[in-house]
Formats: C-alpha cells, structure tokens, sequence
C-alpha cells in the first residue's frame, strides 16, 4: 500500500523504508493535499519557485493505481509562509516596487 500523507523528504524518509534520492527531495515545496487512506486517493499542489522569475506548479491527483499529473509554469509568482506557517503562492516579485501582492491558487 502506497504512503499518501507524506508531505517532505524527511517525512517520507520516516515513512518509506526503501525510499531513494537524487538531488534535491525538497525542491518542490508542497502548497496544499488532501488524501484518504480508507478511499485510496490523494490530490496535491506542489512548487518549485525559480527566483525572481516565477513557478513550476505540478497537480497531481491519485486515486487507487491511477494516476494524473499537471505541470506549467506561472511567471510573475513566488512561494511565501502565511501566518499559520503555510506555504502559498503569491503575485509580485520582491524587486518590483508597487506591485501588489495576491494570492494565486
């Protein structure tokens, strides 16, 4: 049975015995998921910010063995903590004064 709450690679380093990799386990950040273990399904939001330039936003929606992924690139956007510590994606480059920043989901 596949692990769906795994959020980060040292999560799923605690939670997959045999787990591997290579580079970066960490370089897409995860925005959002919600998954049912009973059900057999998982959806997710992940980003990999290029700085300064945009996002890689990948979709990706499990359920059972089958599974759908999106990826595209959203330029002009960059990955912040809100309050409550939550990863969200945001409008407005740092170095582009008197832009605004709003939220993009």
């Amino acid at each position: 049975m596949k692990t769906l709450h795994n959020s980060d690679a040292s999560g799923a380093t605690k939670n997959v015995a045999d787990i591997k990799f290579y580079g970066d386990g960490d370089l897409f950040q995860l925005i959002c998921k919600a998954s049912s273990k009973k059900e057999g399904w998982m959806k997710s939001t992940k980003a990999m910010e290029i700085e300064g330039v945009g996002c890689v936003v990948q979709c990706t929606t499990q359920q059972g063995d089958n599974i759908a992924e999106a990826v595209c690139f959203v330029p002009n956007v960059r990955i912040v903590k809100d309050d409550g510590g939550n990863k969200k994606i945001i409008t407005g480059m740092p170095h582009y004064h008197g832009t605004p920043n709003h939220t993009f989901y």
